[in-house]
């Protein structure tokens, strides 16, 4: 029962980080240069895990791999908005 409530955790988390990550992306940095390189997304993956690893420390559901799914999330969600800017797909 608790492996099916951490995996859901994980599952959300990650899907928040994309989500979220890709449309502070496509609207808030869509001139922004930087966001276009190729290190971007792993420095805002690498960041986000960094932050989420001392919090799902303090939570005794879920774990480590958490933390890694919701960095690899954000990650992508980087290079999604980032290829959708440059794309001109903003308004999808």
């Amino acid at each position: 029962m608790f492996f099916l409530i951490s995996v859901a955790a994980a599952v959300a988390a990650s899907a928040f980080g994309y989500l979220q990550a890709r449309k502070f992306v496509r609207g808030r940095l869509a001139y922004v240069d930087a966001v276009q390189r190729g290190y971007a997304p792993i420095i805002a993956g690498v960041a986000a895990f960094a932050i989420g690893l001392p919090v799902v420390g303090l939570l005794p559901i879920v774990g480590g791999g958490t933390a890694l799914l919701f960095g690899a999330g954000v990650g992508t969600g980087v290079a999604a908005g980032a290829k959708d800017t440059r794309l001109r797909r903003l308004r999808a």
